[in-house]
C-alpha cells in the first residue's frame, strides 16, 4: 500500500493523506487537512488545513477546497467546480472568524463548475448538474440544476436519473441495480 505524490505537489507537514491515496501535478495540501484512502486529487487541487475528506473520493483538475469543508466517503466532485468558506467577503474585512461549514455526504457528486455556497449540507447520492449554483440545503438522491440549483428529480446511487415524482408517494426500480427506491412524504430513500 503506497501513496502516490507527484513531485511538482507541496504536502505541508502535518497533513494526513492515507493508503492509496494519488497526488497529482501542483496540488498543495495544508498541514491540518486529513484525507482518507483510495482518494484521487487531480492537477492544480487545494485542500485548506480545517478540511476532512473521506475515502474514495475523486476531486478532479482546479477544485480548491477551503476551510471548514467535510466530504464523506464516496463523493465526486467535478473539474472546476467551487467551494466557497465566507458568505460575504470583502478583501479590506477579514471573516475568518465567519467561516461557514460546509458537509457533502457519501456518495454525492458534484459536477464540473458547479459553486456550492458555504453552509450547506449536500445530502447523500445527491447529483448537482454542471454550472450550478447550490444555495441551500440538498436532500438526498436529488438531482439538482441551474443558478440558483432547483430539484428537478431524483438520481439513483448507480447515478441513473430514477422516475420518481418531486412530491408524493412512490416507488421505482434502478434498471441498473434492480435496487428499489421509495419516496415518502417527498423524501427519497432505499432499504438495500
Amino acid at each position: 500500500m503506497t501513496i502516490q505524490i507527484h513531485p511538482t505537489a507541496i504536502i505541508d507537514e502535518g497533513a494526513y493523506i492515507g493508503e492509496n491515496t494519488a497526488v497529482w501535478h501542483w496540488v498543495h495540501v495544508c498541514q491540518g487537512a486529513k484525507i482518507g484512502s483510495y482518494c484521487s486529487l487531480g492537477q492544480n487541487v487545494f485542500v485548506g488545513n480545517k478540511v476532512v475528506i473521506g475515502n474514495n473520493v475523486k476531486v478532479q483538475n482546479n477544485v480548491s477546497i477551503y476551510d471548514n469543508v467535510t466530504l464523506e466517503d464516496d463523493v465526486f466532485c467535478g473539474p472546476s467546480m467551487v467551494f466557497t468558506n465566507v458568505y460575504n467577503p470583502r478583501a479590506a474585512i477579514s471573516r475568518k472568524n465567519e467561516y461557514r461549514n460546509t458537509l457533502v455526504k457519501k456518495g454525492a457528486t458534484l459536477g464540473a463548475n458547479c459553486t456550492i455556497i458555504c453552509g450547506v449540507t449536500i445530502g447523500s447520492y445527491a447529483f448537482i448538474g454542471a454550472g450550478s449554483v447550490v444555495k441551500c440545503d440538498v436532500p438526498d438522491y436529488a438531482l439538482m440544476v441551474g443558478i440558483p440549483a432547483r430539484q428537478i428529480g431524483w438520481m439513483s446511487q448507480y447515478g441513473e436519473r430514477l422516475d420518481l415524482p418531486l412530491k408524493g408517494d412512490a416507488e421505482v426500480v434502478c434498471p441498473n441495480t434492480t435496487k428499489q427506491y421509495f419516496l415518502k412524504n417527498g423524501i427519497c430513500y432505499t432499504n438495500s
